[in-house]
């Protein structure tokens, strides 16, 4: 059994705990967070997991074999790296680091030292997720040509990081997912903050790519309804994913076009398809458990996670251009 130690009781952490408690293979063995409060619950939960205020310590216990990081997105790097100096394995809650430099020196850490370096980018692990990527890399829906996915709702504000790093990363995460990892030439975003807290509460960010596939994301903490809706076009059908949906989140359209040249010069025909429309049955296994297992299968067994370090790569990569951009009123960031 893998002794697993959790860094963080925050919003997403007790989450982990439930979930790492229920995967194979592994137990929760001690708790770390700085509210007394929190750990208490955790204990009255869990009785027989240890819990501390001390999460460096646990990082430095010689009985845990793995560390699950769900502390601020500031302190992921300098975390992240004490625990694959210290030789454990490690899981992170997104975004993986806050640049990539950060990244790419944690993923040589863990491949010097032989170590698993996983992000958890939950959505991967949804029945949704995977029968889009399914239909993408068959060949189903055709060639990629677009990308258009909104993430809105009200709150909850972070005061140290943009909204694209809350929100963003996820759509970010299921683009990179899906498409098998293309990678843009370049992004354009712009944002803005109506606070008085110095970050953009709500942005828009555009990726282009040498194929002519673009994918464009909407994130907003200000909007008076929650929206998680994705719409993918490719050349023979169309996708629509609404996270928010209890049962049909995703609906296959077998619509399209095409476009002929007509005998006058300079003229065009477009021919618009409009086929039937498909709702796939969709595995209702939990995520976040996904998450979990596939963290431990990977030290365990050796295999590659699906959400894994390069995944995090790419994802930090995109976000630290788009915020660059942001602060360039939309200026054109090379990647």
């Amino acid at each position: 059994m893998l002794n697993i130690g959790i860094i963080g009781l925050g919003y997403w952490g007790p989450n982990l705990v439930r979930n790492f408690s229920a995967a194979k293979g592994a137990v929760v063995k001690c708790v770390a967070d700085l509210d007394e409060k929190r750990l208490q619950k955790i204990s009255s939960l869990y009785p027989s997991c240890e819990t501390t205020l001390d999460g460096n310590g646990v990082i430095e216990r010689s009985d845990i074999d793995a560390v699950v990081l769900a502390t601020p997105i500031k302190t992921h790097y300098e975390l992240a790296k004490k625990a694959l100096l210290a030789g454990k394995h490690v899981l992170v809650e997104k975004p993986l680091a806050t640049s990539r430099a950060e990244v790419l020196e944690l993923m040589e850490i863990a491949a010097q030292k032989n170590l698993v370096l996983m992000v958890d980018h939950t959505f991967l692990y949804t029945g949704a997720v995977r029968k889009i990527r399914d239909l993408v890399t068959s060949g189903e829906i055709g060639d990629l040509h677009y990308f258009d996915s909104t993430r809105i709702n009200l709150g909850l504000f972070n005061p140290n990081w943009s909204v694209i790093w809350d929100l963003a990363v996820h759509d970010l995460s299921i683009f990179d997912y899906i498409s098998g990892g293309k990678r843009p030439n370049a992004v354009s975003a712009t944002g803005i903050g109506h606070t008085k807290m110095p970050i953009e509460n709500i942005a828009y960010i555009t990726l282009y790519f040498d194929d002519n596939t673009i994918a464009h994301i909407t994130s907003s903490w200000i909007s008076p309804v929650k929206i998680r809706k994705t719409l993918i076009g490719g050349s023979k059908k169309m996708v629509i994913y609404d996270d928010v949906e209890p049962t049909e989140k995703v609906k296959i359209y077998d619509s399209g076009f095409e476009v002929n040249s007509a005998e006058e010069m300079h003229k065009w025909l477009v021919d618009y398809r409009f086929g039937d429309i498909y709702i796939p049955k969709l595995e209702q296994t939990e995520a976040l458990l996904g998450v979990a297992n596939d963290f431990v299968s990977a030290i365990t067994n050796g295999t590659t996670p699906v959400s894994n370090s390069e995944s995090g790569l790419n994802v930090v990569s995109v976000l630290e251009a788009a915020q660059k951009s942001m602060q360039a009123q939309g200026a054109l960031q090379k990647l």
